[in-house]
């Protein structure tokens, strides 16, 4: 089954730029999730998230190692805040 890894923005009250990944089966519905619950993570909780970057993968343990590597790739995530 297909698996997702997704990076989403979102600004803070300060007016910075922060980003979460998450890996997913079903994009839309977790987007929907993220915004639409106030049952999330704190960190995801009472923000208008947006979609900003996503991959597909063939399985889900292949998505867990990205959304890893995009975790700890911090060089990856401030490039993409760059262009919010």
């Amino acid at each position: 089954m297909a698996s997702f890894v997704y990076v989403l923005a979102a600004h803070n009250p300060d007016g910075r730029v922060v980003t979460y990944v998450g890996w997913t089966l079903d994009l839309e519905r977790r987007l929907a999730e993220h915004n639409g619950s106030r049952r999330g993570a704190r960190s995801t909780r009472g923000r208008p998230w947006i979609l900003i970057y996503a991959e597909k993968w063939r399985t889900r343990s292949a998505a867990m190692r990205r959304e890893h590597a995009l975790k700890t790739d911090r060089a990856f995530r401030s490039l993409l805040r760059q262009y919010l």
